[in-house]
């Protein structure tokens, strides 16, 4: 999951952790292809079937519901056989694999993703990938297991992956190109710049943006997806993560998604509808369908 990112402040001096009013509804319906739903934010906190109604509202068709632990990994499996507009991933995150290497319970773990997995309603598993910023030397190697453990896993269930990629591009490339990649491979909350971007996507892969394509501090992903072919870009949220300018600081949720897409529009200078038709194209290739 992304780190969590600095609040705004409120006239009166306190943080704003209101949710914010709903955007302008899109036209052609999207689809949120990453989210943390079982995280609680903000002062008024959302049940599952209020985040989704929300999104409905506003165009978004579905989210997947991303995962980063055993407990987190069946609680998406719970949400996507409870609510039709939810499709889950599982995994270990790459931050907690080495915490449970350390309690000797990273097999055990990554077993139970593998049953986890072969739910119908799982269709990627995620997020899994390598962070260089968190976690440090000594835990590293329990990354890698974890990683190629999980690309398998991919492989095996025939479902994608999302991966999460801190500090780690040239070594999460490498893997994917030595291991060899699942057919599916996104790149959750795309971190590079305009050459790897040209490498993830002449490799096949996704590459998903999220709200922090507005923040102004980051030239290197607007660079990126300008070079992105249009069927290998997807969009996302990462809720409650990484809420899109002017937004920023206040708790992100799916219903969100609008705002991202529109300004991706503009920075790609195309319409938005026939963005969201794409997007929701590419989303539905790489998911399946979520009915």
């Amino acid at each position: 999951m992304a780190d969590t990112y600095v609040r705004e402040r409120s006239s009166d001096g306190r943080k704003d952790l209101r949710y914010p009013p709903a955007p302008e509804p899109l036209t052609v319906p999207v689809y949120d292809n990453h989210a943390h739903l079982e995280i609680t934010d903000g002062d008024e906190p959302l049940s599952l079937t209020e985040q989704l109604d929300r999104a409905t509202v506003v165009g978004i068709a579905g989210v997947v519901q991303a995962s980063g632990d055993i407990e987190s990994s069946r609680w998406a499996v719970a949400a996507a056989e409870q609510d039709a507009r939810v499709l889950a991933a599982v995994a270990i995150h790459p931050n907690d694999a080495p915490v449970y290497a350390a309690e000797g319970r990273l097999d055990e773990a990554i077993a139970v993703i593998d049953e986890l997995a072969a739910h119908p309603r799982t269709r990627a598993i995620g997020e899994t990938g390598l962070d260089y910023f968190r976690t440090d030397e000594p835990g590293r190697p329990a990354q890698h297991e974890s990683f190629e453990a999980h690309i398998a896993l991919a492989k095996k269930h025939g479902i994608a992956m999302q991966i999460h990629d801190r500090d780690a591009h040239e070594d999460v490339l490498e893997t994917l190109a030595r291991v060899g990649a699942p057919e599916r491979t996104v790149f959750h909350c795309f971190s590079g710049d305009d050459t790897m971007a040209r490498v993830a996507a002449d490799a096949g892969y996704w590459l998903s943006f999220a709200g922090n394509v507005t923040f102004k501090n980051a030239q290197n992903l607007r660079d990126a997806l300008q070079v992105t072919p249009r069927d290998r870009m997807l969009v996302e949220t990462d809720a409650p993560f990484l809420t899109p300018v002017p937004l920023r600081g206040r708790p992100n949720a799916p219903y969100l998604v609008p705002i991202t897409v529109r300004f991706m529009a503009a920075e790609l200078e195309i319409d938005v509808d026939e963005l969201c038709a794409q997007l929701a194209a590419n989303t539905l290739e790489v998911y399946g369908s979520f009915e």
